[in-house]
Order: C-alpha cells, then structure tokens, then sequence
C-alpha cells in the first residue's frame, strides 16, 4: 500500500474523533507498541496533540528517554492486534512478531511506523511540564502520512471495560474551517 504524504494542517482531521491508536515507542534498540485512546488535538499548524500515558506502562519510559513516537491510526480490521496490544506488555515481548505487525521507517523519528495502519504520525515531545503530574505529553507532529486508498476509515473507539464502537457513516456539513 503506497502512502503519501499528508499536509501537517489536515493532521486534526485524523485525530479529531478520537480513535484508539497505536503509540509506537523505542529506545536503544528497543521497540513498543501500547493501545491508546487518551489523546486530544491542541493546535493546528504545527500540529500539536496531547496524551496521556500512564507511568504504568512500559512506553512511559521509552517515550519519556526518546522524547519521540508515532502515533499510527489502525482501522477496524485491526481491532484484534490493537486490543492484543493493550492487553499485553512489551517489557516481554516484540509486540510487531507477536501480532503479525509489520515495521516501516520513519523519516523524521527513529521509531517504525506500523505499516498495516492507515495513517501514521511522526512525533517529537515539545512539552513534559504536565508529565510528573498528570502523565501528559505534547507532541508535535513533524511528519504525517496516509494511505488515499482509505476514503471514510472505520476507526474503533473505546468505550471502557473492553467495548468498542466503530466510526459510522461519514457527512458533511457546512463549515468554516479551512
């Protein structure tokens, strides 16, 4: 599935909803993917996001030494990976074998992109001060990618305790955003 490349502007498009994503993480030869759904667009241009990861899980450590991820947005299909994912830890385990996960490159993070998710976000931590208190990050995004093949993505949505829903039928409406 070739790619292309997303203008930074239309990340909020990706993130708006909420979807669970995948956060990748690695450091020193290390790698982990964790199941998220605590994250919340700030800003536009940059794009800026923030999430919560709780000092509980083994990313925590990972991102907070890298100070860089991505943020990779599985469709329904993957449901079955990213709820392994969350139920699993990676100080174990090689969470890309373990789920049939396939790592790509990145071109501006030294952290893979999950090449079976429909879009992928670079991403450099900009701000830790909410981390001590509140495990929240802020992440800037320096390079987005998405595969134009997937038009209306059915993204899942977590609605805690294990039930998910998936993104419904897509309309427009009028706006003012640009």
């Amino acid at each position: 599935m070739a790619k292309r490349t997303l203008p930074l502007g239309k990340v909020y498009t990706l993130l708006e909803p909420g979807p669970v994503v995948l956060l990748g993480t690695a450091w020193r030869g290390e790698r982990n993917l964790m199941a998220m759904s605590w994250h919340s667009m700030l800003d536009f241009e940059p794009p800026l996001l923030g999430c919560v990861v709780s000092q509980g899980n083994h990313s925590f450590s990972l991102l907070r030494k890298a100070r860089e991820c991505v943020i990779n947005i599985p469709t329904d299909e993957l449901a079955a990976q990213v709820v392994g994912c969350g139920n699993t830890t990676g100080a174990k385990m090689d969470k890309f074998a373990r789920f049939g996960l396939t790592p790509k490159p990145a071109r501006t993070v030294a952290v893979p992109l999950v090449h079976e998710c429909f879009a992928n976000l670079e991403c450099r931590v900009v701000d830790t001060r909410g981390v001590n208190k509140y495990n929240w990050f802020v992440l800037e995004v320096t390079q987005a990618w998405v595969d134009p093949a997937v038009k209306a993505p059915r993204t899942l949505h977590h609605r805690g305790h294990g039930r998910f829903m998936r993104a419904g039928d897509e309309t427009t409406l009028p706006s003012r955003m640009k």
